[in-house]
């Protein structure tokens, strides 16, 4: 069933990083969601609370867990023994919340934050070392009921459609699905409808997300790093930036999953307003598609 979900971060995060005291309440936060039109949040469960407990909250808003991610170094072989232990709890956590899925993200690569969607410094055995280590952490995942889904991301090892491509080539879709992200695709240059449609069959959840290409351009043309692109509102709510979003869920005709909103910092004056202006333009085009 398609459902669409909303991630909170605009509450936490600033141009200077994440800050949990400038949001509100975690029920007013859900309250919000809720009215702004959503199904769901991402699964981030409060390290007071079980599973049972958070779906009862979530619940008590009308809304349920959506994918949330795992983030690990894939490059470091030195900690892959803590990696797949922290993944399989995280796989636990999802399947205990009754999912099925959730968002692989490679580490922050320090050289890729300060010069975003150029593929600095790319390595194919560096790669090689992520195919291998990824594969560990899947099949760990796997064993939990719950399938990553590979979430290239600019200013990481896996942010080019090259680096994409391989790893979803070496890879079994057993193991690892596609977790698209519409954004930080385009902003690696990559054409997000087009990506999308030749992995279709393979997409296990979306993030729909919308990027200015002037911002992306000036960022670029300036050596400017992610902290000047989201300074300069990169990210823009979905329908507002040059994503061609219409080709998108065009692409996605057939996928019946998760759409999660994100916008990382808000592009209207409150994160109420921007919530309900990405709810409102995904939910009509997904109704005009027959969702």
């Amino acid at each position: 069933m398609r459902r669409i979900g909303f991630n909170p971060l605009p509450w936490y995060l600033t141009t200077d990083g994440l800050d949990p005291t400038r949001a509100p309440s975690l029920p007013d936060i859900l309250r919000t969601i809720k009215a702004a039109g959503y199904d769901g949040v991402p699964a981030e469960m409060p390290a007071s609370f079980t599973a049972r407990q958070y779906q009862e909250l979530l619940a008590e808003h009308g809304l349920t867990a959506a994918p949330g991610h795992f983030q690990a170094s894939f490059s470091d072989l030195a900690a892959v023994a803590i990696t797949i232990d922290d993944a399989k709890e995280v796989a636990a956590q999802h399947a205990a919340l009754g999912l099925d899925r959730v968002f692989i993200v490679d580490g922050a690569a320090a050289c890729r934050v300060s010069q975003p969607a150029q593929g600095v410094n790319a390595d194919p055995g560096r790669l090689s070392i992520i195919v291998e280590v990824l594969d560990k952490v899947c099949t760990a995942m796997a064993g939990e009921g719950v399938i990553p889904c590979l979430h290239p991301h600019v200013g990481t090892w896996i942010e080019t459609g090259a680096e994409t491509e391989g790893i979803l080539a070496a890879l079994s879709p057993s193991v690892l699905k596609f977790g698209p992200d519409t954004g930080h695709l385009a902003w690696a240059g990559v054409d997000s409808a087009a990506f999308i449609r030749s992995h279709v069959d393979r997409v296990g959840a979306v993030h729909i997300k919308d990027i200015r290409k002037t911002v992306a351009d000036s960022v670029k043309r300036e050596d400017g790093g992610y902290r000047e692109a989201c300074e300069r509102h990169i990210w823009t709510e979905p329908g507002r930036g040059d994503v061609d979003l219409a080709a998108v869920l065009a692409a996605l005709d057939t996928f019946d999953g998760w759409f999660i909103v994100e916008v990382d910092i808000a592009d209207q004056p409150t994160v109420e307003q921007s919530a309900k202006v990405a709810a409102d333009w995904l939910r009509s085009r997904l109704h005009a598609r027959g969702a």
